[in-house]
């Protein structure tokens, strides 16, 4: 598989130990990767580079995920991009706000390991 037809998963994620584990359990798994670390600049990337998929996490610096999920969501370049929130918020209203705003899977960080994360998206590109 060459570079281009790799999936590209992009991950908001302000942790950088963090983001760092998901990129690395990605990449073994044969996706191209991008990293950002804070909602800015996450958003940006969005746009620019339109990802396979967009891991994001809620709590980030400058603009927060909730804001970045309703921003693509609402723009017909980017509606269609599935967004996965990847959170330690799993306050009820948190994950219903998420859902709303048009999330396509809703994962809290302490319940999923990463490798588990891999096999989300890989369902959610399949089907």
């Amino acid at each position: 598989m060459n570079n281009q037809s790799k999936p590209l998963i992009l991950i908001i994620e302000d942790d950088e130990f963090l983001a760092n584990i998901y990129k690395s359990k990605f990449e073994v798994e044969g996706y191209k990767v991008q990293v950002e670390n804070n909602g800015e600049d996450g958003y940006y990337a969005i746009l620019k580079k339109k990802p396979t998929v967009v891991l994001l996490d809620v709590l980030l610096p400058g603009i927060d995920g909730f804001t970045i999920l309703k921003r693509v969501k609402e723009s017909k370049k980017t509606q269609h991009i599935p967004v996965i929130l990847l959170t330690n918020l799993g306050d009820k209203k948190d994950v219903e706000k998420g859902i709303t705003l048009g999330a396509d899977d809703y994962l809290i960080k302490a319940h999923f390991k990463p490798s588990e994360t891999v096999t989300k998206v890989n369902q959610l590109l399949n089907r």
